[in-house]
Order: C-alpha cells, then structure tokens, then sequence
C-alpha cells in the first residue's frame, strides 16, 4: 500500500519539476543570450580587426621617386587612432609602426612631371604600375586579399584597382600614416638627403605649376574679362570724381551745375572757364565747340554775370583745375577702352556680340569665367546669369524666381511689354546660347553673318508679341545663312583627282594579276554556260519519248 502511494506522489511531483524548470529557462533567456553576443562576438570581431590591419601596404609619392611602406605594428593601430597620431610626432616611436619596403626613383625631372601629371589626373603611369606589381603581392580576387595597399587619394587607387586588380583603401588609418611618412620621409629613405629633397620638391612643384597655367593666343578672353571689369570700374570712379568736382566748383559758380547735366561736358568747361569773371564775348564761340550747343553756351555765358557764387582763391582754382584736367582724361581712357573692348569682342565672339552687344556679352563672358565655360552653359543658366541671390533667396522663400540676369541690359528686354519679359528673355537667351557655341566650336567662320541673323530673329519674335505675325523657323534660319557662307576653296579636290587619274593610268599600264583569274572565271561560266544550253535540247527529246511512252501504255 506505501508502494503504491509513493508512486503516486513521484507521478505527480515529476511533471511539476518540469513545468518549474521550463519557465526559469524562459525567464533567464535574455539574458544568456545577452552574454553570448556581448563577450563572443565582439571578440571575433576584434580578431577581424586585427587580421585586416596586420597585412596593409602604404603606397607614397614624393618628388624623387615612389616609395612602398609596410606596417609592422599592428596592434596598436587596430586599438586606437590617437595613439598613431602621436607616433607620427616622434620618430623613434613612428619607426617602430612603419618600414620602408621598396622605393623607386625617377629618371630624370622630365619623367618625374609627366609622372606627378598623370597621378594628379587619377592615372596609373607606367613606372607605378611596373612598380606596384614586382613589390605587392599577387591577388586572386579582391575580396579574399589578405593584403591592402593604403592611398592618400581616392583617384590613385581606383586606377590601380582597375589597372592591377589590387585592393585599396584610403580612409580609417591611411591618411595618418601618410601624415607620418610625408614629416619623417628623408629620415625613413637614408639614400637622399634632406637639403636635396627640398630642392627636388621646389623645382618640381615650379615645373608643375608652369605646366598647368595654359595660354591660347587665338581665344583671348581673359583679355576681354579684364577689359569689361576696368571698365565697370572705371565707370564708377569717373562718376564719383563727376560727383565731387561739381560739389566743389558750385561754391564758385553754382548755376552750371543746372545748365549742363553730362559730366564729361561739365569737366571740360571746369578746366575752360577757371574763374567765371574772366568770361568773355569771345569766349562763346570756343563754349558752343565744348557744349556743341549754342543756346547752352551763351546760357552759360549770362550765368557767369549773375552768378551768387563765393570768390575763390588761385591755390584753389589750381586744384580744381587739375582735379577737372583728371577726369577728362580718365573719360578719355575710357572710351579708348571702350572701343579696345568692341575689337576685342569682334575678334573673339562676333557673332555674340552682333546679337547682343559688346558690353553684354563681354559681361556675360566674365561672369562665366571664359567663352568656353559660357558656351557649354544651357540657355535656362543663360538667362539668370548674374542673378544668383535672388534666385536662391526666392528657392529659400519659395518665392517667384527672377526672369533675368545679365540680358536685362539688353535694349530687347526695355522695349518688350511687361507681360512679355520674361518670354523675351528666355527666348534671348536661347539665342546667346547658340551664338557662344558657334563663336567658340567654329573655326574660321566669316564676320558675324549668324550673330545678323539671330538678332534678327529676336526682332521677329517682338513683332510676334505685338502684331501676332509668326516668325521664321530656326532651321530654315540656319539653312539660309550656311547657302550664304562662302564655299571651300576646291583645291584640294582638284589634287585628289588628279591623283586619282594618275592612279587610274598606272591601273591601266600595269597589268593585274587578279585580271586573269576573273577571266579564267568567266571563260569557265561561259563554258559552262555552253554546256548546259548543249544539254537542254537532249533533256526536252527524253521528256519526249516519256510521254510518248506514257500514252502508248495508256
């Protein structure tokens, strides 16, 4: 009986047990799984780590050659990034984390430019390549390489990925690696002292910079980019010494600040009267040569009398004068410049500047930076060229966008309505966008014969606006103007076909040997030929003697 009671407990204790046992392994789940991800798998991950940095090469360029380092202590560079940036201050320190593998010099100066030229490009040149490949080693593929090599500029190493297949990395510990080798080099190459680094560096870097800056004598554009900023320039100034010259000659003679309005006209009877008491009859006829106008001239004479201006002393009038003798020849220099800027511009973009204006287009160009730059521009950037703070102040506000930049100069923009402004200046600009690339692709293009004919265009497209009347086509345009152009001189022509008839008669003197075969090629077809127009008549008697057979059986 005792049996089989403790049977009975044991039965009923042992699915408690489990029950018991089942929810403390649910509820202490987390945080075994916690403990299995936080101290496993951080360790792999550092092993990783470690693995990566343990094999990195660091591919250097100076101005004597190439040089090829390769990382020895690996540890402390897997740990942290400031520790290596404080071994590049010290060189007994750097020289335990890098070691010189390989180094290569340049032949000569020349080949250390066109080497320096193509790096800066992101090209692989030939020596790098030949020397990347004798000192790294070899790589099956680039996602089981062992082996890194270290760049200092993303360009480089995606050449040398594409050229030799060779992993590269230019971010993480590279960059102070490089930052160490570049302070401790001539330290690191014992082979080169340091005085002669120096002057390798200053002399390539002078070879490299007298390569870059590039000057076309046939595109002169800077010319014209300086030319309209001295000009706006000027303008300005000759304003200002206007402005002060009539303010201190009114305290003399205050009335001829109202009879002449224009400053250059003002300046010159400045220096012409001096004194307005030394006026003459006389002096009326040498006034109308300076006003070109002789019911201002003697205006100015009748206001010399009855002026209410102060005496002025002669220390005073000779700074006045001197100071009116300035401005005349600053607006002289002006116009020089002006009519500099007409040729220039006839020169370089005429067909620009038939359609546009010397003034415009000079300014269009210097706001570009050059005819290229404004020739590869669309004709939407075209159109708000010079209006970039209102166009990014109305995207920042969401306002409305302005219309034009520059082309507001233009005399179509004033002489369209106010509704149709904005239609003009798109449709101007999209002309001056032609006009630039023809200016600046085409070679040898006779005068501005385009520049006429878009011009025209434009006037077309106001008359549309106004009366209604339907413009030309751009294509018939061009058609129009290129039957127009000048044809080639047929010189050349002719040469070649006198060369081609000088070959046709040494053809015909000199026999060829593919001749015979060609004909041995046609008596053969004409036998055969023969042979088969021989063989029809026969062929037609047996069909014959078939059916005569056929209708004998029948």
């Amino acid at each position: 009986m005792c049996g089989w009671l403790l049977f009975i407990v044991c039965v009923a204790c042992v699915p408690r047990a489990v029950v018991v046992f089942h929810r403390l392994l649910l509820r202490h789940r987390p945080l075994l799984l916690h403990t299995e991800h936080t101290h496993v798998q951080p360790r792999t991950q550092f092993r990783d780590v470690q693995l990566k940095m343990a094999a990195l090469l660091v591919l250097y360029e100076t101005a004597v050659g190439y040089g090829l380092f390769e990382v020895i202590e690996t540890e402390e560079i897997g740990l942290e990034l400031d520790a290596v940036q404080e071994a590049t201050n010290d060189l007994a320190r750097f020289g335990k984390v890098v070691k010189l593998k390989a180094f290569v010099p340049f032949r000569t100066s020349q080949d250390a430019l066109e080497n320096i030229n193509q790096v800066s490009e992101g090209m692989l040149p030939d020596l790098l390549k030949d020397f990347l490949e004798q000192n790294l080693p070899k790589v099956k593929s680039k996602k089981k390489a062992e082996v890194q090599l270290g760049v200092s500029d993303h360009r480089i190493g995606s050449a040398i990925v594409d050229g030799l297949g060779f992993p590269c990395v230019h971010t993480g510990i590279v960059p102070e690696l490089v930052r160490g080798i570049r302070r401790h080099f001539p330290k690191l190459l014992k082979s080169v002292k340091e005085a002669n680094m120096s002057k390798a560096q200053q002399a390539l870097a002078h070879s490299y910079s007298r390569a870059k800056v590039k000057f076309n004598v046939n595109r002169v554009d800077n010319m014209i980019i300086q030319a309209i900023c001295l000009l706006d320039q000027l303008d300005k100034d000759v304003n200002t010494f206007s402005m002060r010259i009539r303010e201190w000659y009114s305290y003399h003679f205050p009335e001829l600040v109202k009879i002449v309005p224009d400053n250059k006209v003002y300046a010159r009877l400045v220096a012409f009267i001096g004194r307005r008491t030394t006026l003459t009859e006389d002096s009326i006829e040498k006034l109308e040569e300076l006003t070109m106008n002789s019911a201002t001239a003697q205006q100015v004479y009748e206001a010399s009398k009855t002026s209410m201006g102060m005496d002025i002393s002669d220390i005073d009038l000779l700074s006045i004068d001197m100071f009116a003798k300035r401005v005349m020849s600053l607006s002289e220099y002006r116009q020089e410049l002006h009519e500099y800027l007409q040729t220039k511009m006839h020169d370089v973009a005429p067909n620009l500047s038939a359609l546009i204006g010397e003034a415009v287009g000079a300014r269009l160009i210097s706001h570009a930076g050059s005819l290229s730059n404004l020739a590869k521009y669309p004709a939407s950037t075209v159109q708000i060229l010079g209006a970039e703070k209102a166009l990014f102040r109305a995207l920042k506000t969401r306002g409305n966008t302005p219309k034009y930049g520059l082309i507001f100069h233009s005399t179509f923009i004033g002489r369209a309505a106010a509704k149709n402004k904005g239609r003009i200046s798109r449709y101007l600009a999209n002309k001056c966008s032609i006009a630039s690339r023809i200016d600046c692709f085409s070679d040898n293009l006779p005068g501005s014969k385009f520049g006429d004919v878009l011009r025209d265009q434009v006037e077309e497209r106001l008359n549309f606006y106004e009366t209604g009347e339907a413009p030309r086509k751009n294509l018939d345009v061009m058609r129009e103007v290129i039957a127009t152009l000048p044809q080639q001189t047929p010189a050349k022509k002719t040469k070649r076909k006198a060369i081609d008839d000088d070959e046709d008669d040494d053809d015909a003197e000199t026999p060829q040997p593919k001749s015979g075969k060609k004909k041995k090629k046609k008596s053969r077809a004409s036998e055969g030929g023969e042979a088969s127009a021989a063989a029809t008549p026969s062929t037609d008697k047996k069909k014959k003697k078939k059916k005569r057979k056929s209708t004998s059986e029948a």
